[in-house]
């Protein structure tokens, strides 16, 4: 892939259509959902002992981050909650307590 295609291909994708998702609507209650994007990409073209080449790369990475509701002519914002990065941080605030406690019983 050229490098011109591959900046092409970074143009296109970061765009807000990645941020906002298409608006779903149910029972009267529309919802935007909202993602946090991010990306980048770099590339380069050379020469070295006669022969010539480019190349380049292109990583765009996303996570929810909520959704807009609207329901009966009012907008309100709710966040999206990972419980996995919730039950890790917990996970690690228990072994911490656990082994703080085991090192208080171990000295005299």
């Amino acid at each position: 892939m050229g490098l011109e295609k591959i900046v092409g291909t970074m143009r296109d994708n970061l765009t807000v259509r990645r941020v906002y998702g298409e608006p779903v609507e149910k029972d009267g209650v529309v919802l935007i959902p909202a993602a946090s994007i991010i990306g980048g990409g770099g590339g380069g073209h050379g020469t070295e002992q006669g022969k010539e080449g480019e190349g380049g790369g292109f990583m765009l990475a996303a996570r929810p981050v909520g959704a807009y509701v609207l329901k009966g002519g009012e907008v309100r914002w709710v966040p999206a909650t990972d419980r996995t990065f919730l039950g890790l941080v917990f996970a690690i605030m228990v072994a911490t307590i656990h082994k703080a406690r085991r090192r208080a019983q171990v000295r005299p």
